[in-house]
């Protein structure tokens, strides 16, 4: 969290292009914006009804957050 703290200071973010994965939910989950996080979950779930593609990858799953 101290990095992301630094990270974030200089207005920085704690992620890029490679994506979030497994190890950088939490971090996704302290650092985005909720309406941000509401709108990334609501485009995943208009192209991906069934929760198919990379499940629990793409964003934080609700109890995460």
């Amino acid at each position: 969290e101290a990095i992301e703290d630094v990270v974030l200071g200089l207005q920085g973010s704690f992620s890029a292009e490679h994506g979030i994965g497994l190890s950088k939910r939490n971090s996704m989950a302290r650092r985005k914006d909720p309406v941000a996080l509401e709108m990334m979950q609501a485009i995943k779930t208009a192209l991906d009804p069934k929760n198919l593609m990379n499940p629990g990858k793409v964003y934080p799953e609700p109890e995460a957050r």
